[in-house]
């Protein structure tokens, strides 16, 4: 068959005219299962965790699942097929109380870090992008200004940041440096009033509509890792689009370009003087992180769930045939596991004794298990598995950057592995000897 053209050909072609024809909603093409814009209840929590929380957890739990299932639920398909991100949306998400997480007083909610967690997990439950948002924005900009940030600083910015009137990113990763962001290139060199700051960022989730970013940048001085407060008008300031990305559409990553970008000295955090200042930040968001998957597994099981009862093949549901169940109940499984996990590391943070190895541990095997069990999601769903339209897919490819950001897989497993054996294993030996050397 031959192909038109132009308009003119499809019109005088009749057989071809089915090529300006909009696509059929899913629920008429496909009406024997329900979609994700109707959001499928919440059956996962089978070992009833909900009797390990305090009733103010509950009730935060229920409010940000209803509003994700009401407000986003319905809009996610088709913002992640488009890679755009829905800015009307951000009031909702804001009206949730959860910015700022843990952090006490400057208009922040003050949640124990259970609730931040289970609010973290509701949020990915249903769209994985929004809570990359609410992590980025919360668990790593607001924390540092929190944790490292003069008190100027924080009654200057944090209040707008609880409330999402305005928006911030966290600026460490280098197009060179990633795993090694120890590393970083970016230099401040101190000038009269203020800094000048010159480099590259590269994966920076919320840059390119960001109010602040705060960005990490070697003292040339002192060759230790400073923190800084940009406006996002700041001049020498560019930042574009990552595109083509095929996990965490919605999340709007960044390249940032800095070309002698000035920022005064009220503006540079105080608390950061080296790498390792930003570890009290980082040890919040792993946790933070941990609960993503654990959200984002109990979606996919929520929909495989749904789906097996009301689909049917040779006269049956699908969720009448034995191995749909088996596969089902190993989903499950994995569900109640993760979701212990990740309370018994909130209590360990709580009571003081969280090590790195054990942020690192949960991190690494409870993506690790939600890669598993989205795999599995995929395969219940059968052809209706590679769609959007029925979160699993969707699912799937947001848990790719997850399992990579905020320590890959291998490097938190290093982490933890450095801590029970006392020797760390990050360079290869001869690189390691040699430095020694």
């Amino acid at each position: 068959m031959s192909i038109p053209k132009n308009k003119d050909e499809v019109e005088q072609n009749p057989r071809s005219s089915y090529i300006n024809l909009p696509p059929l909603d899913v629920s008429v093409a496909f009406p024997q299962a329900t979609p994700v814009s109707t959001f499928p209840p919440s059956v996962s929590d089978y070992y009833q965790f909900s009797d390990l929380i305090t009733v103010e957890d509950q009730a935060l739990r229920m409010r940000v699942r209803e509003c994700m299932e009401k407000e986003i639920a319905p809009i996610m398909t088709e913002y992640w097929e488009k890679a755009k991100f829905p800015f009307h949306a951000i009031p909702k998400l804001g009206s949730l109380g959860v910015a700022g997480g843990t952090i006490k007083g400057y208009g922040c909610p003050g949640l124990s870090i259970t609730a931040s967690a289970i609010a973290m997990a509701e949020v990915a439950r249903v769209d994985a992008s929004c809570s990359t948002f609410i992590l980025v924005h919360s668990s790593l900009a607001m924390l540092t200004i929190a944790f490292c940030g003069s008190e100027e600083q924080k009654l200057k910015y944090l209040p707008s940041l609880a409330q999402f009137s305005t928006v911030a990113c966290w600026a460490l990763t280098e197009p060179d440096y990633g795993s090694d962001a120890s590393g970083l290139k970016t230099t401040a060199i101190k000038v009269e009033g203020g800094w000048i700051l010159e480099g590259k960022k590269r994966w920076i989730g919320n840059s390119t509509f960001a109010d602040l970013l705060v960005v990490f940048a070697r003292n040339t001085t002192t060759n230790q890792i400073n923190g800084f407060i940009v406006k996002k008008d700041a001049p020498g300031l560019t930042v574009t689009k990552i595109e083509n990305k095929i996990g965490l559409r919605i999340v709007q990553n960044g390249d940032i370009v800095m070309k002698r970008v000035f920022v005064p000295d009220e503006d540079r955090l105080p608390g950061v003087n080296s790498f390792q200042d930003t570890n009290k930040v980082l040890a919040v968001s792993r946790v933070m992180v941990a609960w993503q998957p654990i959200g984002i597994s109990m979606g996919v099981y929520d929909m495989c769930h749904r789906y097996l009862k009301e689909r049917k093949q040779f006269g049956a549901p699908l969720a009448a045939f034995q191995i749909n169940q088996q596969k089902l109940v190993h989903m499950l499984g994995n569900v109640q596991a993760m979701v212990l996990v990740g309370w018994r590391l909130c209590k360990l943070y709580e009571k003081e004794k969280m090590t790195p190895g054990q942020a690192s541990l949960a991190k690494a095997w409870i993506s690790l298990k939600a890669r598993e069990t989205a795999s599995i999601g995929r395969e219940l769903l059968g052809g209706n598995g590679i769609l959007a339209d029925f979160l699993v897919a969707k699912a799937l490819c947001d848990l790719e950057p997850i399992y990579t950001y905020e320590g890959t897989y291998d490097i938190n497993t290093l982490i933890t592995g450095r801590e029970i054996t006392g020797l760390a294993s990050f360079k290869p030996a001869m690189l390691s000897k040699r430095s020694r050397m």
